[in-house]
């Protein structure tokens, strides 16, 4: 198959074209630098007035669009939360035009999205068919973000939304943050301890993505976590035991909203998420459980 990734040079994207190139697949990278082929990759300029990608991309099978800043790029201010709206939405304006303008459509869109258009809550428990959604910044950007995925159907093309949890690996920014504090010996519970982390390792996200790729049944939103989350007080001790560091210095959230400000809700909220579509769709976990995820990224 030939498939198109927006963002495919990020930490998912990475993961995700190194797992289609091993299949045997030509991967096309949207990228707003210089266009080239690469170690058979080919990258291909768009977001610029003058780019004009639809003409490279005539026979694509798949779309997968991961575009959009990181919501760990520095704190959440007005300008970067517009920054973190803004190119999500953009990306997916133009993917859609990009695709309208084909002669041969895709036979699918793949779209990222997150779990934080869950309301965050202790006690409630989110799969797919979930309708109560979230209204803070995160919730209204992801619920955006799918509605205009969603506009795909309208050109005859299989939407698939992946709703990502925490994504662990060594290189992701948050849990690098988390794992700073145990690696000094002074690692602790975030908060009450009590909030859920919805988590998933990396390859399992680029698994996931794949699975919907080829998977024609697969509509919709699917939750792209572990089946097993965890209390952040549980997934500390657990970082904890890996690290070979105690876990016994609290951290308030008080400190940590002071820190970060409207971000510190990636950390002192949470929700329970649970993989319903994947798991019903016959989707395997590599790394279901934290501990076996958590030595893998630190220990291989």
């Amino acid at each position: 198959m030939n498939i198109a990734i927006t963002g495919g040079t990020g930490l998912v994207g990475r993961t995700l074209t190194k797992l289609l190139q091993q299949h045997g697949h030509t991967v096309y990278i949207l990228t707003r630098g210089e266009q080239k082929v690469e170690n058979g990759i080919h990258y291909i300029h768009y977001l610029s007035s003058d780019a004009t990608p639809e003409q490279y991309l005539q026979h694509i099978d798949a779309f997968v669009n991961l575009a959009g800043v990181s919501l760990n790029s520095g704190r959440w201010t007005e300008e970067t939360k517009e920054a973190i709206y803004n190119s999500r939405i953009d990306a997916t304006r133009e993917v859609l035009r990009i695709i309208k303008a084909m002669e041969q459509k895709p036979r699918v869109l793949v779209n990222a999205s997150a779990v934080g258009i869950y309301p965050a809550s202790k006690t409630n428990e989110y799969t797919e068919a979930t309708t109560h959604l979230a209204n803070d910044f995160l919730g209204t950007t992801v619920r955006h973000w799918e509605a205009e995925a969603n506009r795909a159907n309208e050109l005859g093309v299989r939407v698939a939304i992946g709703r990502f949890g925490v994504i662990l690996h060594a290189d992701a920014e948050s849990l690098q943050l988390m794992a700073m504090p145990y690696k000094f010996g002074v690692g602790g519970r975030i908060g009450s301890g009590k909030q859920w982390l919805s988590w998933v390792h990396v390859e399992d996200v680029a698994r996931a993505l794949y699975f919907a790729i080829e998977h024609e049944e697969l509509t919709g939103p699917f939750n792209v976590v572990s089946p097993k989350p965890m209390t952040m007080h549980a997934f500390g001790a657990t970082l904890g035991e890996v690290l070979l560091s105690p876990h016994w210095l609290p951290v308030p959230a008080l400190a940590l909203q002071l820190a970060l400000g409207e971000k510190s809700t990636l950390v002192v909220d949470g929700q329970h998420v649970k993989p319903k579509v994947l798991l019903d769709h016959g989707f395997t976990f590599q790394y279901p459980d934290a501990k076996q995820a958590l030595q893998h990224i630190f220990h291989t």
